[in-house]
């Protein structure tokens, strides 16, 4: 199910519809309009993102953005190893399935960042009573920031779900998702903005014939 999170200003907002945390993040990066559009463009939008996402909790997010900002260089190269593991992931989302090289160049990225896995995992309630969770770094708190990231690509690749990731059927649009429905015949990130645009299309075309 999608939703999405209204974001400060005139920022857009975070949108959560591909069904993995994963696939989420990849999303970060995306083609609007044929623009491309990338919601983290600094430090603080990914400490939203992850806060939004439940990685973090407001506490632990607002924490992170002091330290940002007590720390500017630490910050840029969390934010650049961000992108870094997201572009690695958006070729395991998108190619990975079929092609070998693929998932050997994403499982080096992937256990490159588990390797600083070095913290405390928790279980912890939402406000909504759901549970949820969570890994609090020890150490360097920058270094651990995309492990719950890596770890539901992870749990992908264990569980077999690769050949379900699915990359948006609309023209202009490069969001990915995990195809949950039981005929595996899902071919929209979103059925209110491009599965519509779609439906509309046809419809035009039709009448034109």
């Amino acid at each position: 199910m999608s939703h999405a999170v209204r974001m400060p200003t005139d920022e857009r907002p975070f949108v959560f519809l591909a069904e993995r945390l994963w696939l989420d993040f990849v999303n970060t990066d995306e083609t609007h309009h044929g623009v491309r559009v990338d919601t983290l463009r600094d430090f603080d939008a990914l400490a939203r993102w992850l806060s939004a996402s439940g990685v973090l909790d407001a506490e632990r997010a607002a924490g992170m953005e002091r330290r940002a900002r007590e720390q500017p260089a630490g910050a840029s190269a969390a934010l650049a190893d961000a992108r870094r593991i997201r572009a690695a992931l958006r070729a395991l989302a998108e190619r990975g399935a079929p092609q070998a090289a693929i998932r050997e160049d994403a499982l080096a990225e992937i256990n490159r960042v588990l390797g600083r896995s070095a913290g405390t995992r928790r279980l912890e309630t939402r406000e909504d009573g759901a549970f949820v969770r969570s890994f609090v770094p020890g150490g360097d708190a920058f270094a651990g920031l995309m492990i719950p990231v890596v770890e539901s690509a992870a749990d992908t690749l264990v569980l077999g779900e690769l050949p379900r990731v699915r990359r948006c059927a609309a023209t202009g649009c490069n969001r990915v998702f995990f195809d949950a429905t039981k005929n595996g015949r899902r071919r929209w990130c979103d059925m209110r903005t491009c599965g519509n645009r779609a439906k509309a299309a046809r419809h035009r075309r039709a009448k034109r014939t």
